[in-house]
């Protein structure tokens, strides 16, 4: 079974379970700061799972690609990505527990689906603490299906509890895993007692508590089921491949890349690694570069992550002798290879080859400047009576020239010098740790801690994409939106900076719109009724799915109108006053907006 088939067989399972299939959204979150990118299928449904009504109803599925930062370092071993897809599905307030880990398990043992051996599936679900009792339910519910008592794991919270965070819905979850050892699994086995095993392919969260407090937990009235399944595990294992780098999701990445390196896949280990790096991080900057809200590489942020990504390719190709630009070829592989599931990648082709060449370009200026700034350290480094380059100096060509450490090694070497490793190694964990905490959460708020003020925050941006439009002209659209607690930050795309009397023009626009005390309406509609009544939105949604349109201002007369999930005040003097604190440059075509809003009416409960 193809990936590709995989991800059609599992839509198609649920949407015969009544579930409707809705799109899978943006890379880049939607006004969630506490993330850089959507890093699970449940991302973008944070809103419906915390009360929102989603306008397909309320049994849902999807795929959903993601991006996970945390571990890039980890990437070019045979299981590690930085980029996935997620398949998922949905109960909001539906059925809960039975039905969910009925469907799961009918869906991977049937004769008419996956049809994988039972013997292999084994699962865990939650021991319990001092917080909620074990979940005997779930477990009761995995023996009716007639999984055996041994192949039931009880695991603490560690591992089988999940939270929106510090407080809000939280609850058990049970994860299923498939053995990957040989033969079959011993009796007895099971990811308590062998987790080396046994590999984790879905987790279904079962939302049944609210957190009000470290020590409180009360039942919530509505109980949400959220499930992800991992495609390329999945289908790793279907195919009875040890890597998913042996599966076609990569083998057409890879054969571009040992056409480029004269090398043949299979044959070194050390090369092996740099050609899975490459697979990986060329295939994730693609996804980030095509996506209908893609971001350009940067120093900040989403930006940054996608130039270590670029960045580390290259550098890894030169291991592997590849001494040309090479990612525009493999991106040209990589679109092939999606672009029935992710039709944007190919609708924005030429944007994600030109960027990937320029990057790269920039990339080596960038090591031949770093050749010049070390020669230029080598007066001072003879003066050294340890002859040696120190692990912070090593780590500032890293970080500023994107460096290697081995080639600062071999032309300190050449000079008759040595190099600290092992400070370069403490210098480089600090920046990774700074770094986690920036891709971990680096703003207050987020859709998961939702507040009265995001939601004022969320109208606003409305309303600054209207005004944009109106003063700048139709080739605004927004390239993203990040709100928290205290500020407002927005990107849409302008060739160059605004003046000071636009500027003006655009918050004036905002405030008259707010002071007009405008009504703010929700309307469920078909997306193609959407775009006939002018509802502004980057519109990858499927055909002829229902979306939410808000309108604000009347039917008759409206300032502004646009699909969007919400949550939205009820009317415009609800925001408070509107200013914009600065405008700049966010990447090449793209302008930043940051703004904030004060005092306002108290929203209706």
């Amino acid at each position: 079974m193809t990936a590709n088939e995989l991800r059609s067989k599992y839509i198609e399972f649920f949407k015969s379970k009544n579930h409707a299939e809705i799109s899978g959204q943006s890379l880049i979150p939607e006004n969630d700061p506490s993330v850089l990118f959507t890093t699970a299928g449940m991302h973008p449904l944070v809103p419906y799972l915390l009360g929102e009504k989603h306008p397909a109803g309320t049994r849902l599925t999807d795929y959903q690609k993601c991006v996970r930062t945390g571990d890039i370092d980890e990437v070019g071993d045979p299981s590690h990505l930085t980029c996935f897809e997620m398949l998922g599905n949905w109960s909001l307030g539906d059925y809960f527990k039975k039905e969910s880990i009925a469907f799961s398990y009918e869906f991977l043992t049937s004769k008419d689906w996956l049809a994988l051996d039972p013997r292999k599936i084994s699962v865990t679900v939650f021991a319990g603490d001092e917080n909620a009792p074990r979940d005997e339910e779930a477990a009761s519910y995995w023996k009716e299906v007639g999984m055996p008592e041994d192949k039931i794991a009880y695991l603490p919270a560690s591992d089988n509890w999940w939270a929106a965070g510090p407080t809000g819905p939280c609850g058990p979850d049970t994860e299923i895993f498939y053995w990957v050892g040989e033969g079959l699994p011993p009796q007895g086995s099971n990811k308590g007692t062998d987790s080396a095993n046994w590999m984790e392919i879905w987790n279904n969260v079962f939302m049944q508590f609210e957190r009000k407090d470290e020590k409180t937990l009360i039942p919530l009235p509505k109980q949400n089921v959220d499930t992800g399944m991992g495609l390329e595990r999945t289908n790793c294992i279907l195919q009875g491949k040890t890597s998913v780098y042996l599966t076609e999701v990569f083998q057409p990445i890879i054969a571009v890349i040992e056409k480029l390196a004269n090398y043949k896949y299979g044959t070194d280990e050390a090369k092996d690694r740099s050609v899975r790096i490459i697979a990986d991080h060329s295939r994730s900057s693609v996804f980030i570069l095509g996506d209908q809200k893609g971001v350009a590489p940067s120093n900040i942020g989403a930006g940054y992550v996608l130039r270590r990504l670029i960045r580390r390719a290259v550098r890894e190709g030169m291991k592997l002798g590849i001494d040309k630009a090479f990612l525009a070829e493999i991106a040209e592989a990589v679109i092939e290879n999606f672009k029935g599931a992710y039709p944007e990648l190919e609708q924005n082709a030429q944007k994600v080859k030109s960027e990937l060449t320029q990057e790269e370009a920039k990339f080596r200026d960038a090591l031949k400047n770093g050749e010049k700034e070390f020669q230029k350290m080598i007066p001072n480094l003879m003066k050294n009576p340890k002859k040696e380059v120190s692990g912070k100096t090593a780590f500032k060509l890293f970080d500023t020239f994107g460096f290697p450490l081995e080639l600062t090694m071999e032309l300190a070497a050449e000079n008759g010098f040595t190099v600290d490793t092992e400070g370069f190694k403490e210098a480089e964990r600090r920046h990774k740790e700074a770094s986690k905490s920036l891709d971990a959460g680096s703003a207050k708020g987020g859709l998961a801690e939702q507040s009265d003020v995001t939601t004022k925050y969320h109208t606003a941006t409305h309303l600054l994409q209207q005004a944009l439009i109106n003063v700048l002209g139709e080739q605004v659209a927004q390239k993203g939106s990040n709100i928290n607690n205290e500020r407002m930050r927005f990107d849409f795309t302008f060739e160059r900076p605004m003046t000071k009397e636009e500027i003006q023009q655009v918050q004036d626009i905002v405030n008259e719109q707010i002071k007009a005390d405008l009504p703010v309406t929700m309307e469920i509609m078909p997306l193609d009724k959407a775009k006939e009544e002018g509802a502004r939105a980057l519109f990858t949604n499927k055909y002829g799915e229902d979306v939410k349109v808000y309108t604000i201002g009347t039917k008759d007369k409206w300032f502004s109108k646009e699909v969007c999930g919400g949550p939205h005040v009820q009317h415009t003097a609800q925001i408070g006053d509107f200013k914009i604190e600065k405008e700049q440059s966010s990447s090449a075509g793209v302008r930043r907006i940051r703004a904030t809003i004060s005092g306002g009416l108290p929203l209706d409960k």
